[in-house]
């Protein structure tokens, strides 16, 4: 992490493959509290330790952290953000369709499951 960043400040946090962006709400010794304001990327549906396959023993469904959640991020995850962020359910729409996007151009087995995983999340997010 950037020596500069101070709780208050204005990061982007990559967390369980999915890209957010937030406030800095504490440092802690190699990590950081992160407050959710805005959903830049949607987490990858699968098995995250086999990406792409879509034959493992379990395909997870991976939800987006929520507004105003708190997830702790390792400094070697964060970053500064300097532009203005997003509101947050605009973005999470933004951010599911693009991944939607993403799961369909790839015309296999795991595009067709994670696309179907997707589909659950709008229904429950929308």
């Amino acid at each position: 992490m950037s020596n500069h960043l101070e709780p208050g400040a204005k990061v982007q946090a990559l967390y369980k493959s999915g890209l957010y962006a937030g406030e800095l709400i504490e440092v802690r010794a190699n990590k950081a509290v992160v407050q959710i304001l805005a959903v830049l990327k949607h987490p990858t549906q699968g098995d995250l330790h086999q990406p792409f396959e879509a034959d493992v023993a379990m395909f997870h469904q991976r939800r987006a952290l929520a507004y105003k959640e708190k997830a702790l991020v390792p400094f070697v995850h964060l970053s500064g953000y300097d532009q203005e962020i997003p509101e947050y359910k605009a973005s999470l729409k933004e951010a599911l369709q693009a991944e939607m996007n993403v799961v369909l151009e790839r015309r296999d087995q795991w595009g067709e499951q994670a696309y179907v995983l997707l589909k659950e999340l709008e229904k429950e997010y929308f």
